[in-house]
């Protein structure tokens, strides 16, 4: 999720979370942004953050990794509230019929619903789509990328 207006830029899904799924989510991110340099890439002390294989995509991107305390949810709250806003607003309580159901509809939440239609109060009622197309209209850039 890029922090600057609470969009998710880089996702992945399988039926394993392991190093190899965290690595995909990050390898889209970082192209969708348009392979940006000295970014900060916070996360939690997950194993998935500290295998070895996730340590150097990071740094073949040119990443920088911020790595949260141990009980300090605080830092990781905006990818928290991201998952329980998915959970409560899209999933159905009963699954979906089929791992291709769930990863299009899913896909669809993401791309669609929470980046272009849901408001955000971080981003004073905008949507992130719409609060970096003012960003972008009135800096003349997304963020400093390269």
């Amino acid at each position: 999720m890029d922090l600057f207006a609470r969009k998710p830029v880089g996702w992945a899904m399988s039926f394993a979370p392991d190093s190899e799924l965290t690595a995909k989510a990050l390898q889209m991110a970082w192209e969708l942004r348009g392979h940006p340099k000295q970014v900060m890439f916070h996360s939690d002390q997950g194993s998935h953050y500290t295998s070895r294989q996730y340590r150097q995509a990071l740094w073949r991107y040119q990443m920088t990794q911020s790595i949260s305390r141990r009980g300090n949810c605080w830092d990781n709250s905006p990818m928290e509230r991201f998952f329980r806003s998915l959970k409560t607003e899209w999933v159905p309580t009963t699954g979906y019929q089929s791992f291709s159901t769930a990863q299009s509809a899913i896909i669809r939440y993401i791309t669609h619903y929470y980046s272009d239609i849901r408001p955000h109060w971080y981003n004073g009622g905008l949507t992130p789509n719409e609060s970096e197309r003012l960003f972008r209209e009135q800096s003349g850039r997304v963020a400093n990328f390269s």
